[in-house]
């Protein structure tokens, strides 16, 4: 790559980092605001959800394929193409005459933002030498994806509230604009340095579907409760099989292909493979905090939008002050020992949050658990995102953002879909184990009870985590690859 003046290293890292902001950021913010749409366009609760799900499924799909693109298209290029099309597709968000437009565009969003999120941090990866300097720059990223979603639910209740819903996607417009203005101005230009541009189709393909296909699936058993339906299960469990096999399909692909899309090898560095399992059960863990949390201090404590948005407001704050500080502790230790204790703040932060009483306070019941979870979370993305790149070759990086970016999307849907079905479960076992017809105190029990065990069970992912970072990462800053086996798969 070219050489860049250190002064702009900076620049172009708050660059990316607000492209990314974006895209995590459009991931939350219009939760709060779903009410509001579905009054504006009279859309059924099942319809209404589409609004979030489609977001999230071509974001999560694509990933892979936008990660690649980049590697072998040039990774300015990219990311030019996804902030111009997430800012169409925002205003285009905005200006919707109906519920089925609204979803299609959000769909859309998902799509650029697949391509803008990975393209933006290979540029991040490659601007960087790997070591100190990357820390910091990575640190700022950590933050920025960690403290999104809660930056997100925040703005969401203020724009809903304050402005009006259509907002939510508007917001975007400008900032995507400045985006751009500023990236053809201080942006290298990124270049592929791959020894071709033959993209591997039939992976592609492969891959995005069965991604596609999963996150539907998650989503899906979400939506319907099938632990507690049991003529859903067949439905439910043959998309699920279809979706394995469509990604087992793409892995016998990419073991066979001359150019594959994602080489199998990158796997060898055992950092890459520890730190995205550790990704996937972190976001499986972390997603439950949000949609309980909202939940429970709408429907239980009775707060506006706005106010459970301020709530969340401590989330981002201390998550930024972990992720500033974490480079030093990792110039010293590595992040081998964060990776191994960081999860487990996240956890303390969930078993007290398990413990929420439905007369509960903000600052003696809600805070401490947040608190925790927060210090815990910025740490641990921080390390992770270290730990995923440490060791990738240049022509590799675009891959390997890519592959970190799904496990969190993936991890968020897995999350979200096991977590909601063992809240539902408790619920329905409180009251039954009631023997009689519930009053209105006691089914507002049965939901308390219901998210704690959604709490509990996240909390023993955080500590599987902690036990992945424990047996297979390894504080090596300097792992040696043959690219051309990289590069061949």
């Amino acid at each position: 790559m070219a050489a860049v003046k250190q002064t702009s290293h900076w620049l172009i890292l708050i660059l990316l980092a607000l492209a990314q902001f974006m895209a995590v950021l459009d991931a939350s913010i219009v939760n709060v605001a779903l009410p509001s749409i579905q009054s504006s366009f009279h859309m059924t609760q099942a319809s209404l959800q589409w609004i979030v799900t489609a977001y999230a499924l071509a974001f999560g799909g694509f990933l892979l394929f936008g990660g690649r693109a980049a590697d072998l298209f040039g990774r300015r290029k990219v990311f030019l193409s996804g902030v111009t099309i997430f800012a169409l597709a925002s205003l285009a968000a905005g200006v919707a005459t109906s519920g089925t437009m609204l979803v299609v565009f959000r769909a859309l969003q998902g799509l650029a933002a697949a391509f803008m999120s990975p393209a933006a941090l290979s540029i991040v990866l490659v601007t960087y030498r790997e070591g100190h300097e990357r820390n910091i720059a990575l640190s700022v990223w950590g933050a920025v994806a960690a403290g999104g979603a809660a930056v997100g639910v925040l703005l969401g209740g203020i724009l809903t509230e304050y402005a009006g819903w259509r907002w939510n996607f508007f917001v975007n417009v400008p900032v995507a604009i400045g985006v751009l203005i500023a990236a053809m101005r201080i942006l290298p230009l990124h270049e592929s340095e791959a020894e071709h541009r033959k993209l591997d189709l039939t992976g592609a393909a492969l891959i995005t579907g069965g991604l596609m296909l999963l996150v539907y699936t998650l989503v899906h058993a979400t939506e319907t409760g099938w632990f507690l339906a049991p003529e859903l299960v067949s439905n439910v469990t043959a998309m699920f099989v279809t979706a394995l096999l469509l990604i087992v399909g793409f892995v016998i692909n990419e073991s066979r292909v001359k150019n594959p899309l994602m080489p199998l090898s990158i796997f060898r560095i055992r950092n890459v493979a520890g730190a995205n399992g550790l990704q996937l059960m972190m976001a499986s863990s972390l997603f439950s905090v949000f949609f309980f949390a909202s939940l429970y201090m709408q429907q239980i404590l009775h707060y506006s939008p706005v106010r459970t948005g301020l709530s969340f407001l401590i989330v981002p704050v201390i998550i930024a002050l972990s992720a500033t500080n974490v480079p030093r502790i990792i110039k010293r230790f590595g992040f081998r020992p964060i990776l191994i204790v960081a999860p487990l703040f996240v956890g303390s932060g969930l078993l007290i949050l398990s413990q929420l009483p439905v007369d509960g306070s903000y600052w003696q019941h809600i805070f401490p658990g947040l608190a925790l979870m927060a210090l815990g979370a910025g740490a641990t993305f921080v390390s992770v995102s270290i730990a995923a790149t440490s060791g990738v070759k240049p022509q590799m990086s675009g891959l390997a953002s890519g592959l970190v970016n799904t496990a969190q999307q993936l991890g968020g849907s897995l999350g979200l879909a096991v977590l909601s079905a063992v809240a539902a479960s408790g619920t329905t076992g409180y009251i039954r184990a009631l023997g009689t017809q519930p009053d209105a105190q006691q089914l507002i029990a049965a939901r308390v009870h219901g998210f704690h065990n959604g709490y509990l069970v996240a909390a023993c992912f955080t500590l599987a985590a902690s036990i992945v970072a424990t047996l297979v990462i390894r504080n090596q800053t300097n792992v040696t690859v043959d690219p051309e086996a990289l590069i061949g798969g």
